[in-house]
């Protein structure tokens, strides 16, 4: 069993579901429309090791919150490459984002009864499961 193997599928699981909270509360933070560059930045910059998000994970995300009417974007010429999409967080995404938040915070409760919780130790004559 390769451990480290097992930790980065885990964490790419997690991630997968994380992702659009967290680039929509990264948004609603700025002051202006941000580039996907300067979003995978922010994320690195957070991130104990710089890796909790890949850079290319953002993209799809992002074009599927703005399908959905979560974000606008809109293009500017760059005179030292391709032109660049910049987005920000409509009215709709704001109204979302707090049930979203909602959603996280019970489902950390959730997990956290479990996980955070010390194991329970096995005392002599009592079975291994949980009552």
């Amino acid at each position: 069993m390769d451990i480290d193997l097992r930790i980065r599928r885990f964490q790419k699981d997690l991630n997968g579901g994380l992702i659009a909270l967290v680039l929509l509360a990264v948004l609603e933070r700025a002051e202006e429309d941000l580039y996907p560059y300067e979003m995978a930045r922010q994320l690195a910059v957070a991130s104990a090791d710089g890796s909790r998000f890949s850079p290319g994970s953002i993209y799809p995300v992002l074009r599927t919150l703005a399908r959905d009417g979560l974000l606008t974007s809109r293009i500017v010429p760059s005179y030292s490459g391709p032109p660049r999409r910049y987005y920000r967080i409509t009215a709709a995404g704001r109204l979302l984002l707090p049930r979203w938040r909602q959603a996280w915070q019970e489902t950390c409760g959730f997990v956290d009864q479990f996980v955070v919780a010390p194991p329970r130790r096995a005392t002599p004559g009592s079975k291994d499961r949980i009552a």
